[in-house]
C-alpha cells in the first residue's frame, strides 16, 4: 500500500481530528487536544458524562506490523498514565476516569474502551 505524502505530523493531526469528530458523533465532549506536560502527551480528554476520558489516537496504513492497536506498548500505557496523572493535579473534585483509544487502520476507525488500566 502506498504511503501518505502528509508530512508525520499533518497524517497525526487529521488522524486526531477524524477521532475526535468520531467520539463527539457518540456523544463525547472533547475538552482537550494534544495536552503535553513534561511527563507526556494526550491526544484527547473528553467527558463521558460525567467520567472524564483520556483517550490515545493510533493510526497505521496497514496491519502489517500488528496495527494500530498493536502499537499501544507497555511504555505508551505508563506515559499516558504519568501524563493524566499530572493533568488531574489540576482538576478537583477528581471525577471517575477511564482510558480509551481510537484506532485508525487504513479507513476502518474503531473505539477501545477502558483499554489501559491504571
Amino acid at each position: 500500500m502506498p504511503r501518505s505524502s502528509s508530512p508525520p505530523g499533518e497524517r497525526g493531526a487529521a488522524a486526531e481530528a477524524r477521532a475526535a469528530d468520531y467520539l463527539r458523533e457518540r456523544g463525547l465532549a472533547v475538552v482537550a487536544r494534544n495536552w503535553r506536560c513534561r511527563r507526556g502527551e494526550i491526544d484527547l480528554i473528553c467527558h463521558d458524562g460525567n467520567t472524564l476520558v483520556f483517550v490515545e489516537v493510533r493510526q497505521r496504513v496497514s496491519g502489517r506490523f500488528g496495527g494500530a492497536a498493536a502499537s499501544i506498548t507497555p511504555a505508551k500505557q505508563a506515559k499516558l498514565v504519568a501524563a493524566a496523572q499530572s493533568y488531574l493535579l489540576g482538576v478537583s473534585p477528581v471525577p471517575p476516569c477511564r482510558f480509551d483509544a481510537v484506532c485508525i487502520d487504513g479507513n476502518a476507525i474503531s473505539w477501545l474502551k477502558h483499554c489501559i488500566e491504571a
